[in-house]
C-alpha cells in the first residue's frame, strides 16, 4: 500500500502574486496539508529578506491567533509581515494596532469614545448622497465618451476617502492628503501606487512607518487637533484632540491608524464587492430584483473578498499550533483569505452565496483587535450597493481588473465597467 506525499509547500509570501488574483488554489493546498506551514521571506522589489514565518491558513486556527494575544503579541515584532527596523520598532509600537492587553484596552476604550456608532450612523444621509452622486456622474461621463468607466478613479476612491473626512473633521481642502498617505503606507510594495520606495543612506528602502516618513502626517494631527479644540465640531478629532487621558504622541498615531485603516478598509472592500457581482450576473440581478437581504449579500462579499489579506504576530513563548511546534520569537501570520474559504467552517466556500448564514469570516479579525471602524466600514458598503444597484442594470467589466502589488492588503486598483 503506497502512502501518498503531502504536495510542497507554495510561496504565499510574494506580493507580486497578489497582482494576478489571490491564490485561493494554494490557499487549499496548504489547509489540506500544511496548515501552519513554513514561509521563506526572500528579498523582494527591493525590500530585504527576511527570517521567515509560518503562515497560519485554517479558519480555526487563524480565529485561536487572533485571539489568544497571551501566546501571539502583537507588540513584539508589531503586525506587518515585514519586520520593521530595530530602531523604528518602539515607535511602531506605539501605536494601538502594535500593542496587547491591558494597554490596547485602554487605547481602545479612549478612541470608542469617538467612533461611536451613532456618530456613525448620522453620516448615513450624506454618504448615501455621495455614493448617489458619484455614481451619476461617472455614469453620464462614461456615456459622453466610451461607455465604460473605472469605478475605483470614479466612484470607490473618492467615496471611501471623503467620508473619512467628513467622519474626521478634515477640512475640504485637505482631503487629497488622506489619499496620498494611504498610497504611500498601503501601497508601498507596489510602485504604481506608492512610487519608487525612498531610500535611506544605505541604498536601503525606508519604512512607510517610520518616523522619518510619517513626520508630515504627524505635523498635520498636530495641527488639525489644535484646531478643533479652538473650533469644536462634531467629529471624531475633536472628541479625541479634547480628551485630556490621551496623550499628544496617542493622538498623532490615533491619526495615522483612522486615516490609514479608515480609509483603505471600505477602498479595498467596494471594488471588490462590486468585482465580484460583476463576475456573478445572476447573483447581481437576484440581489437587485430582492430576492437577498443586503446586510447578508455585504457578509457575504466581505468573505468573499476581505480587504486585509494577512496580520502578523510573535510567538511570545514556545507553543504548538495544529501540530507545529513553534518558538518564541518566530513570526506567525494568519491568513484571512484563506480562513474565509475553509471548507470546515464554510459550505461550498467557492460559490457566491449572498444568502449565506451564518458566516464567521474573519474579514475584519477576531479578538482583542477586532475591526473598530467595522460598523462604519458596514454601513458605507451597504449605502454604496444600495446606490449601485438603483443605478446599474447590469455592471459588465470592460477590462480585467487590476489588482495592487501586496501580500497585507487585497486591494483593486482599477474596475472597469461596461455602462450599459
Amino acid at each position: 500500500m503506497r502512502v501518498r506525499e503531502a504536495p510542497p509547500v507554495p510561496d504565499v509570501f510574494d506580493p507580486r502574486r497578489y497582482a494576478a488574483g489571490v491564490p485561493h488554489d494554494d490557499y487549499r493546498v496548504l489547509r489540506d496539508h500544511h496548515p501552519v506551514a513554513w514561509q521563506e521571506e526572500p528579498e523582494v522589489l527591493g525590500w530585504p529578506a527576511g527570517p521567515g514565518f509560518w503562515a497560519v491558513t485554517r479558519h480555526a486556527d487563524v480565529v485561536r491567533v487572533l485571539k489568544d494575544a497571551t501566546t501571539y503579541s502583537s507588540h513584539l515584532g508589531a503586525t506587518q509581515i515585514r519586520d520593521p527596523d530595530p530602531e523604528d520598532l518602539p515607535f511602531i509600537r506605539s501605536m494601538m494596532l502594535n500593542q496587547d492587553p491591558p494597554g490596547h484596552g485602554r487605547l481602545r476604550r479612549l478612541v470608542s469614545r469617538a467612533f461611536t456608532p451613532g456618530r456613525v450612523d448620522r453620516f448615513a444621509a450624506v454618504a448615501r448622497q455621495r455614493a448617489h452622486a458619484l455614481l451619476a456622474g461617472a455614469l453620464q461621463r462614461a456615456r459622453e465618451e466610451d461607455g465604460t468607466v473605472d469605478l475605483v478613479a470614479a466612484v470607490t476612491d473618492e467615496y471611501a476617502l471623503l467620508n473619512l473626512a467628513d467622519l474626521l473633521g478634515v477640512p475640504e481642502s485637505d482631503r487629497r492628503l488622506l489619499l496620498h498617505w494611504t498610497q504611500r503606507v498601503i501601497g508601498y510594495q507596489d510602485p504604481d501606487e506608492a512610487g519608487p520606495p525612498q531610500l535611506d543612506g544605505t541604498g536601503r528602502p525606508v519604512n512607510p512607518r517610520s518616523p522619518v516618513m510619517l513626520k508630515d502626517m504627524f505635523a498635520y494631527a498636530r495641527q488639525l487637533a489644535a484646531y478643533k479644540r479652538r473650533h469644536p465640531a462634531d467629529d471624531v478629532m475633536t472628541t479625541l484632540a479634547g480628551d485630556a487621558e490621551l496623550a499628544d504622541a496617542e493622538l498623532e498615531m490615533f491619526f495615522f491608524l483612522l486615516t490609514v485603516a479608515g480609509n483603505d478598509t471600505v477602498r479595498s472592500a467596494a471594488p471588490g464587492g462590486l468585482l465580484a457581482l460583476a463576475e456573478h450576473p445572476g447573483s447581481y440581478a437576484s440581489l437587485r430584483d430582492g430576492e437577498f437581504e443586503l446586510p447578508c449579500a455585504v457578509e457575504e462579499l466581505l468573505r468573499w473578498h476581505p480587504p486585509v489579506l494577512t496580520f502578523r504576530r510573535t510567538a511570545a513563548r514556545d507553543t504548538e499550533l495544529a501540530g507545529q511546534r513553534i518558538r518564541a520569537g518566530d513570526k506567525v501570520v494568519v491568513f484571512h483569505a484563506s480562513a474565509n474559504r475553509d471548507e470546515r467552517v464554510f459550505t461550498d466556500p467557492a460559490r457566491l452565496d449572498l444568502a449565506r448564514s451564518p458566516n464567521p469570516h474573519t474579514s475584519f479579525g477576531d479578538g482583542p483587535h477586532v475591526c473598530l471602524g467595522a460598523h462604519f466600514a458596514r454601513l458605507q458598503l451597504r449605502l454604496l450597493y444600495e446606490e449601485v444597484l438603483r443605478a446599474l442594470p447590469e455592471p459588465r467589466l470592460a477590462a480585467p481588473a487590476q489588482r495592487l502589488v501586496s501580500n497585507f492588503i487585497n486591494g483593486i486598483k482599477s474596475l472597469p465597467l461596461q455602462v450599459t
